[in-house]
């Protein structure tokens, strides 16, 4: 089993989930959201990075997902979302650890089985995979998906695919 810590990010609320899985079966540790502080942009960076940064320290994942950004008709959110964003992949490059990148599509289609999925899907979809009795918050739901989606990514068939794929074999 391989500790994954997922990350949705956001210059407001940071959403993140630690799981646990080989794959196949996937196990919930932690998760929750970070209230994001500050009242300048660099002061919300900074804590994002100091918050994920303990988060890793505490909890010892052995790698990263974090969701990419979805750049919509506001310019200004995408970047702002963004560079919350990096700060959280800073901090977990910081500690080490590898960072797995996934759009937000890919994020629900490994999660609920179709790319389109609304939030109120996704939060039910952490509750039944993950065999948890409480209602969670979207943003870690969110972060939660973003961890399994990684575990989904990285198992052994699909290492085989990639390895098949890179080569040019045939199956």
């Amino acid at each position: 089993m391989i500790r994954i810590i997922g990350i949705d990010p956001g210059s407001r609320c940071t959403g993140f989930g630690i799981i646990e899985s080989d794959g196949m079966k996937s196990r919930y540790v932690h998760s929750g959201f970070i209230k994001v502080q500050g009242d300048e942009q660099p002061e919300k960076l900074g804590y994002i990075f100091a918050e994920i940064s303990a988060l890793i320290k505490q909890w010892q994942p052995e790698v990263m997902a974090v969701e990419q950004v979805f750049v919509g008709k506001n310019v200004d959110s995408a970047l702002k979302l963004g560079q919350a964003r990096g700060a959280a992949i800073c901090a977990g490059v910081n500690a080490g650890l590898s960072v797995g990148e996934y759009s937000p599509r890919t994020i629900k289609k490994a999660v609920v089985g179709r790319g389109a999925a609304d939030k109120a899907q996704m939060q039910e979809m952490m509750q039944i995979i993950l065999k948890l009795t409480v209602k969670l918050q979207s943003d870690e739901a969110d972060a939660l998906a973003v961890a399994l989606c990684h575990a989904h990514s990285n198992t052994r068939l699909g290492q085989i695919y990639k390895q098949i794929k890179n080569t040019g074999a045939g199956w």
